[in-house]
């Protein structure tokens, strides 16, 4: 009888959204949450048909607990009716529970990101675009990369990552410099300190006599040859390299080395270069497989933020880079490239909000070095080394310097002698990989200092807990919520005491109740990380601290240790469902929509099951039908 259920439910006509649900929301919603008003982020005005609703299928669980709880429509307008109620709820359970087919999304071209540039420059032509910086070993320099300097910073998009650049406009501001940084570029290559590039690109050994003026027309057409399909990141039918060539045809001397710059600047300046996937070949209309070009420069941007290398076009061209073994392998390849750091320094610092510590430490270059560098080179292990995936929450290996060494107790003596150079008070050092033995309340992410740092307090703490690493969207406060008030004359309360009043309000209690088991399972460190505890044994005295708390499944703890076992059993699935969440849409460039729920909950319960690798997160990603599928509309010049 249940399995007869089940089927009926799958099968049976889902409740409409659009004659059922938009009624309800237009009649009682839309005065706060559409048009010109809008709180808390939620517009419903945008929301018009069932597409839509299942574009935004993360809003509905916060929109079914409010209306569940009480909470919404507010207090001073008309409540909802029983049957308003109803109807909602019913429609995102069988939404919920409706089963899901994985497939793949209209193509939408995305401009390189301000790093997919850089890298994809830097590997195109050998060198990189610097400025000048003055540089004493006693500061931390930032980039010093032209391209990061003069390209304005992409604001993240839908997903929350920055490559999610399909909403991102080409201004003329942006169109400038490109074609500056392309000029440079070119300038660089013709001149004394680019000629082994040069002739790397020529197919041919220069001179130290030779001059750009010696440019011969058989040089020429080889430079342009293997220039164009290296910066389009694909091969080119020989029409489209005549175009090319016809414009340095009959030329020599100075007017041919004009023409062929000229040509090179056009590749540079064309939208097939500052775009992702514009040469893409397909059939209008048709979900298929991605071509194998496209597929190779999927990987490359996800994997290394970079176009692809020899070794990626060559399995491209002869059509093996589709077989699952294979792309397997290239992962494990890719990985193994310093290239690969690009995951921890831009997807895994942008899932965790670590720039966050650019702005806290930003005035002291030694301390934001120091915990800034550790929370990516932990990252760059895990994600590079074949770690599970759950030691994210736990691991018996760190990174320290002698910036942070001070936080990890006795097992900082291990550590290698770093000797601080002459005349130099105070010096950044690189990291040291250290297994963690006699520290105490330290292992993995959580309580590394910077993170803790660019945390402080227990609301912080448990908001960036809850949304980072559970994958828990909270809104933003009420705006009439009072203050935390004080102590009363003659009692010393703690703030988790004086906290307790402030979260009494229904309004604030719904979020707080996930939020503060959280935050206060941190409290035995201070505001720069530091574990408390230890310090008060230390001095003879009882803690004081109270870390214990109850999360809304029931489960309680006394401390944070207690809490992060909850975590990596219980709680594991919850954790890995965001990995796997924030990881995909990374690889994708774009916010996750329903149909790619078949695929999250696939690769979820095969990591929970297998006790799953960062290695095996990234293979399956790869594998994955949106990541190699595609469909490409008809009119989709529109939609640019």
């Amino acid at each position: 009888m249940r399995f007869f259920l089940m089927a009926l439910m799958l099968t049976a006509p889902l409740m409409g959204f659009e004659d059922k649900v938009r009624p309800i929301l237009e009649k009682n919603c839309l005065e706060c949450h559409g048009g010109k008003k809008v709180k808390g982020k939620v517009d419903f005005s945008k929301i018009l048909t069932e597409k839509d609703a299942d574009a935004n299928f993360e809003l509905w669980e916060t929109v079914v607990e409010v209306i569940e709880a009480g909470e919404m429509p507010p207090e001073d307008e008309t409540p909802l009716s029983e049957e308003d109620q109803k109807t909602i709820v019913n429609w995102y359970q069988e939404r919920s529970q409706a089963s899901i087919e994985a497939k793949a999304t209209v193509f939408k071209p995305r401009r390189l990101s301000g790093p997919e540039y850089r890298n994809t420059l830097r590997s195109l032509f050998g060198f990189d675009l610097e400025v000048a910086v003055v540089e004493a070993e006693q500061t931390v320099v930032s980039d010093s990369s032209l391209v990061l300097k003069l390209l304005p910073t992409d604001p993240p998009g839908a997903s929350g990552f920055i490559n999610d650049t399909n909403a991102a406009r080409l201004s003329p501001n942006l169109w400038d410099q490109y074609l500056h940084l392309g000029n440079a570029a070119l300038e660089k290559l013709f001149s004394k300190s680019g000629r082994a590039q040069l002739s790397e690109l020529m197919g041919a050994s220069l001179s130290d006599e030779w001059q750009s003026d010696d440019l011969s027309p058989e040089q020429a057409e080889r430079l342009i040859r293997t220039f164009a399909p290296r910066a389009l990141r694909r091969p080119l039918t020989e029409e489209q390299l005549s175009k090319m060539l016809a414009g340095i045809a009959g030329k020599k001397g100075a007017e041919l080395l004009a023409a062929t710059k000229f040509e090179l600047k056009a590749i540079l300046m064309s939208p097939a270069f500052i775009y992702r996937g514009l040469l893409m070949k397909g059939e209008a209309g048709k979900q298929q497989a991605v071509d194998s070009f496209e597929l190779a420069e999927r990987l490359s941007y996800f994997l290394w933020e970079d176009r692809p290398d020899e070794e990626l076009t060559r399995l491209a061209s002869d059509g093996s880079l589709g077989e699952e073994k294979v792309l397997n392998e290239q992962v494990v390849r890719m990985l193994a490239s310093p290239k690969a750091r690009s995951l921890a320094e831009s997807f895994g610092a942008q899932w965790l909000g670590i720039d966050s510590l650019d702005e806290l430490v930003g005035k002291d270059p030694i301390r934001h070095h120091a915990l800034k560098t550790q929370a990516v080179d932990f990252l760059n292990y895990l994600f590079t080394d074949n770690r599970p995936v759950m030691e994210l929450i736990d691991s018996k290996v760190t990174f320290v310097n002698q910036g942070t060494s001070g936080f990890y107790g006795k097992d900082r003596q291990r550590m290698k002698r770093y000797t601080k150079a002459k005349g130099i008070e105070r010096q950044r050092t690189p990291n040291q990989k250290l297994e963690l033995v006699h520290a105490e309340g330290r292992g993995g992410l959580l309580t590394m200092p910077g993170i803790l740092t660019m945390n402080q307090g227990p609301i912080q703490r448990g908001t960036w807990m809850l949304r980072r690493i559970m994958g828990v969207e909270v809104g933003e406060p009420p705006a009439d919520t009072p203050p935390i008030k004080g102590s009363p004359r003659g009692e010393n309360l703690s703030f988790r005491e004086r906290f307790e009043a402030h979260r009494s309000n229904p309004s604030c209690a719904r979020c707080h109740v996930k939020i503060d088991p959280l935050g206060f399972a941190l409290e035995a460190y201070d505001k720069n990380g530091q574990f408390l505890h230890s310090s008060e044994r230390l001095k003879g005295k009882p803690s004081t601290i109270d870390s214990s708390g109850k999360l809304p499944s029931g489960e309680t703890f006394k401390n944070f240790a207690e809490l992060k076992s909850i975590l990596l059993t219980s709680q594991q699935e919850v954790i890995v469902r965001n990995i796997v969440e924030q990881t995909l849409s990374y690889a994708l460039c774009r916010k996750l929509i329903r149909s790619d729920q078949a695929v999250v909950n696939a690769i979820t319960k095969n990591l929970c099951e297998n006790k799953g690798t960062w290695l095996s997160l990234f293979q399956q990603v790869a594998n994955s039908v949106p990541f190699q599928e595609t469909m490409i509309e008809a009119t989709s010049k529109d939609d640019e």
